[in-house]
């Protein structure tokens, strides 16, 4: 029997916070989305209150001065850094990793000599002492078994943040199904449990016992796949290095609204920049880009204006320069005076491994990319990747950046910022 754990860790965005101010455990704490707008994280005991994901933080402020909810903005390089020195932490455990998401990771266990529970609360204590967060493990036979795994390691104290299902009889695991809804299930969208819902199908259980063929000819293969995989068997593979992305998206809003085109320069600059880095880490090139700004669809009586433009690049590249270059010709040539915009975003496709080439048959041959402008390109990753996102920049990304989206209560960087790290007196 295979042994797949999953690690997630508990309520990650508010657990790094309270790692660097520990002043908030115990505290109803939330984390903010871009410009302060929803809710994106909630501790414990904001969920307590009902308050639910994504609600706009405006209309929080009376019951958040009721109930003294403290709120910060969003620290992705913090939560990226931290995110980072956790999964370091958990590849020392198997070696098979994959990690899912930011604050979720897969790990393959089969034939580890230590009792998979023991495992499980191993990896809790040296995570919670050397990293600060408190995650909950939950291991099962299949990936989709273990997601339901640790739903139930965390919402079940008894299990003490391990629920092992390998470990229980199938009158047990059944039980435990019959409890859980269905929309709980990984890969059960919105869509699919309404229809499973009008179909009778409401727990985990009733949909593992289905008819699969019925399933599969109703949902198709993925829907089988799923349902196999609560029957206990691995239809997913462990993917130890995640695909590259065919799309790669950079966009914002604006702290307020931006009406010249030298603002908006500023800001596509900036998200190219931020676009190409991820571009070279994944070794790629990319050879179309799309550029874009827009109004505010949701302000009543101004005039909308949302243009957005393909361009398609002469060689594909990742260099910084070029992408940005073409991406201002874009902008100059869809930007109209007089309107108020809201946001602007680039996506970089027709995204290829770097270094091979498909040439037309009667272009003329294209020169090779400088390795001078490649060093160039590693040296600016590097030093940022050293002292800090944004510590070199591209001219045209400006200094100033007034237009950069609303922090109105940041953390510092405690972990990648010498300024910022915190200080004991």
């Amino acid at each position: 029997m295979r042994t797949i754990a999953l690690v997630d860790v508990n309520n990650f965005y508010v657990s790094t916070e309270r790692v660097f101010n520990p002043k908030l455990e115990g505290k109803p704490v939330v984390v903010l989305s871009n410009n302060d707008g929803c809710v994106v994280a909630r501790s414990a005991e904001v969920k307590a209150l009902n308050i639910p994901m994504g609600e706009p933080w405006f209309k929080l402020k009376d019951i958040a001065k009721q109930h003294g909810i403290i709120a910060y903005s969003s620290n992705y390089a913090l939560y990226a850094d931290m995110s980072n020195r956790i999964m370091t932490v958990l590849s020392e455990f198997s070696h098979r990793q994959e990690i899912y998401s930011i604050d979720e990771c897969f790990l393959d266990l089969t034939g580890h000599p230590q009792d998979p529970k023991q495992t499980g609360q191993l990896i809790r204590q040296r995570i919670k002492q050397w990293v600060g967060v408190p995650v909950c493990v939950g291991i099962a036979s299949s990936k989709t078994l273990a997601k339901l795994s640790n739903h139930v390691a965390k919402k079940r104290s008894q299990y003490q943040g391990v629920c092992n299902f390998n470990a229980m009889s199938p009158t047990e695991i059944s039980d435990i199904l019959d409890s859980i809804e269905v929309g709980e299930v990984w890969g059960i969208g919105r869509k699919l449990d309404a229809q499973l819902q009008v179909g009778g199908i409401h727990t985990v259980r009733q949909l593992r016992d289905f008819d699969v063929t019925r399933l599969r000819n109703r949902f198709g293969v993925v829907m089988e796949r799923t349902v196999r995989e609560l029957r206990g068997e691995s239809c997913i593979e462990m993917s130890d290095i995640a695909p590259p992305k065919q799309q790669i998206i950079s966009s914002r809003s604006f702290g307020r609204y931006v009406t010249e085109l030298p603002e908006l320069e500023e800001a596509v600059s900036s998200y190219v920049s931020r676009a190409a880095e991820k571009l070279r880490k994944q070794h790629s090139v990319a050879s179309t880009l799309y550029v874009y700004i827009r109004t505010n669809p949701h302000k009543e009586g101004e005039p909308q204006y949302s243009p957005g433009l393909m361009i398609g690049l002469e060689q594909a590249s990742c260099d910084t320069m070029k992408l940005v270059d073409a991406a201002l010709k874009g902008l100059r040539h869809i930007y109209r005076n007089g309107y108020r915009y809201q946001k602007a975003g680039v996506m970089l496709s027709d995204i290829r491994p770097a270094g091979i080439v498909q040439g037309e048959l009667f272009a003329p041959e294209l020169p090779k990319p400088s390795s001078a402008q490649s060093k160039l390109m590693d040296t600016l990753d590097q030093i940022n990747r050293k002292m800090g996102n944004g510590t070199l920049k591209i001219a045209s990304e400006g200094t100033q950046q007034h237009w950069q989206m609303k922090r109105g209560n940041v953390s510092p960087a405690y972990t990648s910022r010498w300024s910022e790290l915190p200080e004991v007196r």
